[in-house]
């Protein structure tokens, strides 16, 4: 019966602790290595609202087909986001081509 109890007792501290523990929520933004002026702006404030939220932002370039000889055009896309949203959040991954994806993570600032 002692067992139980401490069995029990133990369960009911791991659900506190559970519930206590803060959920990292990940949103993701999409582009195309030749993404519009105007569709980067759009894109850009949904950013700005995610990492406010404070939630972490992952970016990436998607190359499909032949579009994979843009790389420099993604990298460059992805690097301008992180400037214009350095006020926001904080790089935490670079840039990095991960097949036929270029990746890039932010995450908020802890003051906003």
């Amino acid at each position: 019966m002692d067992y139980k109890k401490f069995l029990y007792e133990q369960k009911k501290r791991d659900k506190a602790l559970k519930s206590k523990a803060t959920k990292v929520i990940i949103k993701e933004i999409r582009f195309g290595p030749q993404t519009d002026d105007h569709d980067y702006e759009f894109k850009k404030k949904h950013a700005e609202k995610f990492l406010k939220e404070g939630a972490k932002l992952k970016a990436f370039v998607f190359f499909k087909g032949r579009s994979i000889i843009f790389k420099e055009q993604g990298q460059i896309l992805l690097l301008k986001l992180a400037q214009d949203l350095e006020e926001f959040g904080k790089v935490e991954q670079m840039p990095r081509l991960e097949g036929k994806r270029m990746t890039m993570f932010i995450a908020p600032k802890k003051g906003k």
